[in-house]
């Protein structure tokens, strides 16, 4: 659970900044957080609410709050290296590999803004639906294909790390459809009886799941790796 709640506690503000600082007004950030619940209508102008405070949240953002999130983002990225250890029975790495938290997190945070912008180029196109897929499907498995082998000190092999980051994928395409189903309509009736805070409690809900996600994923590829051993496990 600590694992998992860390992603909310980095992500949401970090969601947060990068919509108030968007040029396109943070309408990609919304676009990728609704497709992720698998919202429309009500549910959706719920969440976009969360970041319409554009001018608000910039004024407001402080080299102390920047640095804490900072912290914050490194301390998930720590908590991500310790778990992938763990799963696959490795040491702690040694303390100087810091930087590699750093570069993971900067890698999350690229991911997260190619994802968002894939949502806005080429509007009501045929064009638009393909490159939201790709960049976000095809993005995704590539991103946690290397972070897993960024934080790891590349001690596995990337063939062997390629069946956890499929399922990491799986498990997030699985948990958008578990979204669609109880986490927007609970986000609907949260919104009208509770307002914002009923909203920001499902989103909170949204991202532990998301945690989730990535260690059942990763935890999954290291079975499915034992279970079928290539040539280049040797």
């Amino acid at each position: 659970m600590a694992f998992a709640a860390l992603f909310f506690v980095t992500l949401v503000p970090l969601l947060v900044v990068i919509s108030a600082a968007s040029a396109s007004r943070g309408n990609g950030i919304t676009q990728w957080i609704t497709d992720g619940l698998g919202l429309s209508g009500s549910g959706a102008h719920a969440v976009r609410m969360l970041f319409a405070s554009r001018k608000q949240t910039l004024s407001t953002t402080t080299a102390f709050g920047l640095a804490a999130l900072a912290v914050f983002g490194l301390s998930l990225l720590a908590s991500m290296q310790t778990a992938f250890e763990r799963i696959w029975k490795l040491p702690r790495g040694p303390w100087h590999t810091t930087w590699r938290q750093a570069v993971g997190l900067a890698g999350l945070i690229g991911y997260i803004l190619i994802a968002a912008w894939s949502g806005v180029p080429w509007q009501r196109t045929v064009l638009q639906p393909t490159l939201h897929v790709v960049a976000t499907i095809f993005g995704g498995l590539v991103m946690f294909w290397w972070l897993q082998w960024l934080l790891l000190g590349s001690r596995v092999s990337w063939g062997r790390l390629l069946p956890g980051a499929v399922s990491t994928m799986v498990a997030l395409a699985g948990l958008r459809v578990f979204s669609r189903f109880v986490f927007a309509p609970l986000l609907v009736s949260n919104a009208v009886s509770y307002g914002t805070v009923g909203t920001v409690l499902i989103f909170q809900s949204w991202m532990i799941g998301f945690g989730y996600t990535i260690y059942g994923g990763a935890l999954a590829g290291r079975i499915l790796a034992e279970a079928h051993p290539t040539h280049t496990d040797h």
